[in-house]
């Protein structure tokens, strides 16, 4: 089996820098790949990658082994086959729960006094155990009579970006990348979100009203896993570009079709069955792990992380 160079990230929380070039080079001296690594710091005490030529499977070797002696320490481990197109040209990323802290139907079902019930289906949609869209019509069908108002409260009182988020569309927005917010989520906050964060396009869905107030429906069609991936393909073909030259990020199931299709797919913060499935986790690091997986260096982004 022919080899390949590899990049090994480590990542840990910016908020928390706690690596050192002797604990990693330690952890990969436990394995059983027969691998010598060359490390480089991307952000000292956050981020080093350790150059490797390795096969396939000493790589899935490797990493098993490392994500096993990492399962107690907040360091997320993860390899990236290093191409020209390592840095990516197109980020496609979800919203609730990835770009944003919160799945903002649960944050404007408090309104409504269903919060609980609305978050317990959210919780049991994000992990592929209902229907997306039959999921997203029950919950939109309780917030029947919530006035624009009280989204517009939600929106600002309730909702913040996660940490990277800025640094992450700034940077490879710098460096000619087409950066896409596609949400099963509402484009009442799919449309606030990608100005702040400054994304080329938002999809989304669209809630109903009769005058000020929420109808209890969403119009047709339900944006789900399949148009996330139909929006994927269409951008590929509209800017002449390979599924590898695309980094995917989400953390629920309707988010497995883009997270598999893109030559990057990072699971973040992910259900269990997301992060099985994608070719790499980002459980501690913030969004800026997805630069350091491309090979960004501290140098190289654009807006402050903090």
């Amino acid at each position: 089996m022919s080899q390949k160079i590899c990049a090994i990230v480590f990542t840990c929380s910016p908020a928390a820098p706690h690596m050192s070039v002797d604990r990693v080079m330690h952890l990969q001296s436990l394995s059983e790949a027969d691998v010598s690594p060359i490390p480089r710091w991307l952000k000292q005490g956050v981020a080093l990658e350790l150059k490797v030529s390795i096969t396939i499977g000493e790589a899935a070797m490797l990493i098993a082994s490392l994500r096993e002696e990492l399962a107690w320490e907040a360091m997320d481990v993860n390899c990236i086959e290093v191409t020209p197109l390592r840095r990516k040209q197109l980020l496609i990323a979800d919203m609730d729960s990835t770009i944003i802290q919160q799945e903002c139907i649960d944050e404007i079902a408090a309104f409504a006094g269903v919060g609980e019930k609305v978050s317990d289906i959210t919780e049991r949609a994000m992990r592929g155990e209902i229907d997306f869209e039959g999921a997203l019509r029950e919950r939109v069908g309780l917030l029947k009579g919530l006035r624009k108002d009280q989204l517009q409260r939600a929106m600002e009182e309730r909702i913040e970006l996660t940490h990277g988020a800025m640094a992450l569309v700034s940077t490879m927005k710098a460096n000619g990348a087409y950066c896409a917010l596609v949400s099963g989520g509402f484009r009442f906050f799919t449309s606030r979100i990608r100005q702040v964060v400054g994304f080329d396009e938002d999809r989304s869905n669209t809630l109903l009203f009769d005058g000020d107030e929420l109808n209890g429906k969403v119009a047709d069609p339900i944006l789900g896993r399949e148009a996330k991936l139909q929006r994927l393909d269409e951008i590929l073909d509209e800017r002449e570009i390979s599924a590898d030259a695309c980094v995917a990020v989400g953390d629920g199931a309707n988010d497995l079709a883009m997270i598999e299709r893109a030559g990057l797919g990072v699971a973040f913060r992910a259900k269990p069955i997301v992060a099985e499935q994608a070719n790499a986790q980002i459980n501690h690091c913030d969004l800026t792990g997805l630069l350091y997986l491309q090979g960004y260096t501290e140098d190289d982004i654009v807006v402050s992380t903090s």
